[in-house]
This record gives structure tokens, C-alpha cells and sequence, in this order.
């Protein structure tokens, strides 16, 4: 499935965000629930953020060109970096608005309909959210993932001011709301600062994960057992694509063509370990002591 077909699934979001922005708004409006209002709020976060993950994996999807040889798979990080600011920005208006209220508690009106209208927003986001993650992991879309991870936040978060508003209801207690939509906001701010590391690390050339590399090592493990070496194995992270190179040493009287063929099936077993990696290999004489030189990423002189 390309970044093109991936579009699909951020229309869906997109969706689900205005469903839900109109079904919070009328719970809020028929409560004045100021934790049903932060509820509302994140739904346009997640519009948002749903909007850049649609230009993103539109950018995402463009083939590679002169000045982008590796491609255009790190957009996708931009998305979820995007959406962790926008829910920042998002927190902090709650937070104003929680604290209002605590500074003039006001009743709540018609919690029994604004509750089962929020109920319902939350399952088309449970449900939107669940479809989003799974593709995701699928195609190790970290744009779709992030939307995923967010949605997922909002659904916890409406359980919370949910049951909040129940329990001002039912006990009278008006701070309870202000309260809760506090808790929001600083489960929020945390979902904010996962995405924006994350997106920070994409964009840092982080190494794969650990048990993508333990993969690679069990294919190298193979080779090594056959008399081949390896070193200045390096890895990184861009949107939906990985990259790895590594140096591979043969016995120099191997001519280039043996050496070659060597290196094309150890690429072959890495692609089929890991099959959305792009894999290049250096080839080598073991016996030649400059072989171990260029190990580092600057090469000693």
C-alpha cells in the first residue's frame, strides 16, 4: 500500500474529527460542562492534525528527485510534530478555562442527553481510531500511528470527563468538572510531548528499534558463520521507509563479481527480514588493514 492509497485513511480522520467536533460542541452547549467543552476543544486538535496528516502523506507519497534522493518519507514527521504542538496549545486553553470555572463554578443543564452525545462522539473515535492503528503498524505509517495515538487519548479522555459529569450530577459537587478538565489538560500535555519526541527522533536519524536490528544480526549471524565480516552497520528511521548500510569483508582474492553476488543476496535476506528497508552494501578485502578505518562515521585518516 503506497503513501498515495494511505490518503484514504486521513480523509477518515478528517471525518471523524468533524462528527465528533459537532457531537462534543452540542454536549458542551446543552451543559455548559467545562469538561465537555475541553473534550470539544481537542476535537479540533484532532481535526487539525488530521488535515496535516493528509498533506503530509500527499508530500510523503512524491517519488524521489535530484534534490531528494532518499525520498520524501521523513514529511510524515512533520504531521506528528504538527499535531504535538497543536495539542499543547490545546492543553493550555483547557487548563485557562478549567481554572475559570474553578473561580466561578456554574451548574451543569441537560447532562443526561450531553452525556449520551458524547458517548456516541466517542465511540466514532474509539472505532476511527482503532482502523488508523492497525494500518499504521501495517505499513509503518508514523503518521497514521500518531493520529491513532491521539484519538486513542481523546477516547480515555472523554471516559474521564464522562464520568466526571456523571459525578457532578449525581453529588452536586461543581468543582469535580474544573477538576477533571485539569486532569485533561495534563493528559494531554503528555500525548503532546510523546509526539514531538518521537517526531523529533525521526527527524534525528534515529537507528531502527532493537528488535529490527536483533533481525539484521540474525541474517549477518548466517554470513559470519560462512567466513564473511561486517561492520559500520548503520540504520535510520524516515517516515515509512527504512535505510541501512553496511560494509561487508570477503577474502580479496574473491574477484568483483563473486564479491558482488555475495552482497546482493545478503541484501536480498535483509529486504526479506525487514521488507520495507532500502539496503546498501560497501564491499571490502578482509585482509586489508584500511578495511577497518571507515568504522566510524568520519573516517580516520
Amino acid at each position: 500500500m503506497s503513501h498515495a492509497s494511505l490518503k484514504r485513511y486521513a480523509w477518515l480522520s478528517i471525518a471523524a474529527a468533524l462528527a465528533t467536533i459537532l457531537l462534543k460542541g452540542a454536549a458542551w452547549w446543552l451543559t455548559g460542562s467545562v469538561g465537555l467543552l475541553s473534550d470539544a476543544l481537542e476535537s479540533f486538535v484532532n481535526l487539525a492534525g488530521a488535515l496535516m496528516a493528509l498533506a503530509m502523506l500527499s508530500l510523503a507519497a512524491q517519488p524521489a528527485d535530484e534534490t531528494h534522493a532518499h525520498g520524501h518519507g521523513k514529511a510524515e514527521y512533520f504531521s506528528s510534530a504538527f499535531e504535538g504542538f497543536l495539542i499543547l496549545i490545546a492543553a493550555a486553553s483547557i487548563g485557562y478555562a478549567a481554572v475559570d470555572r474553578l473561580v466561578n463554578p456554574q451548574p451543569l443543564e441537560a447532562v443526561g442527553i450531553g452525556l449520551v452525545v458524547s458517548v456516541v462522539a466517542s465511540v466514532i473515535n474509539l472505532l476511527t481510531a482503532r482502523t488508523l492503528m492497525k494500518v499504521g503498524r501495517e505499513r509503518h505509517s508514523i503518521t497514521l500511528e500518531a493520529d491513532a495515538h491521539h484519538l486513542l487519548t481523546d477516547v480515555w479522555t472523554s471516559v474521564g470527563v464522562i464520568a466526571g459529569v456523571g459525578l457532578v450530577w449525581l453529588t452536586g459537587w461543581l468543582w469535580l468538572d474544573p477538576v477533571i478538565a485539569l486532569l485533561v489538560a495534563a493528559n494531554i500535555v503528555w500525548t503532546g510531548w510523546q509526539l514531538l519526541h518521537r517526531s523529533a527522533g525521526g527527524l534525528m536519524d534515529v537507528s531502527l528499534p532493537e528488535v529490527e536490528l536483533a533481525a539484521i544480526e540474525v541474517v549477518l549471524d548466517g554470513y559470519r558463520a560462512r567466513g564473511l565480516g561486517f561492520h559500520a552497520l548503520r540504520t535510520r528511521q524516515a517516515g515509512s521507509r527504512a535505510f541501512v548500510t553496511l560494509h561487508v569483508l570477503v577474502p580479496g582474492a574473491w574477484t568483483v563479481q563473486v564479491g558482488h553476488d555475495w552482497c546482493e543476496r545478503i541484501e536480498a535476506d535483509i529486504r526479506l527480514a525487514l521488507p520495507r528497508v532500502h539496503v546498501t552494501t560497501h564491499l571490502e578485502p578482509m585482509e586489508d588493514p584500511l578495511s577497518l578505518v571507515d568504522q566510524d562515521l568520519d573516517r580516520a585518516d
